[in-house]
């Protein structure tokens, strides 16, 4: 048995048509950012930079409401680091135009 301590973690990535997760044993203090690198899910699919990728644990942005960024936020035992895709489109511009839209059928 090993005198390191460590904790469990995953990180997930997600395609329209596939995901993985990948669990992995890291020591406390591992950032997002490294357990991402880590998991090899960069490898497998080459479209993720992980220098420029959002990231988040359970759905809450890394960098937003109080939370470190990838690089600094140290994991928790059980936490999952969530590797986001870049929008395909501005959703402030898709509500513009739904808005548009509806405003023009109700003539």
């Amino acid at each position: 048995m090993s005198d390191i301590e460590t904790i469990t973690v995953e990180v997930a990535y997600a395609l329209p048509l596939k995901q993985k997760i990948v669990e992995l044993l890291v020591e406390p203090g591992t950032t997002a950012l490294q357990a991402a690198e880590r998991s090899g899910l960069a490898k497998e699919f080459p479209e993720i930079d992980l220098d420029s990728a959002k990231m988040g644990i359970f759905g809450q942005a890394l960098g937003t409401k109080g939370l470190k960024k990838a690089h600094e936020h140290e994991l928790q035992a059980g936490d999952r680091v969530e590797i986001y895709r870049p929008l395909i489109a501005d959703p402030k511009e898709v509500r513009r135009k739904r808005a548009a839209k509806a405003a023009k059928g109700a003539d």
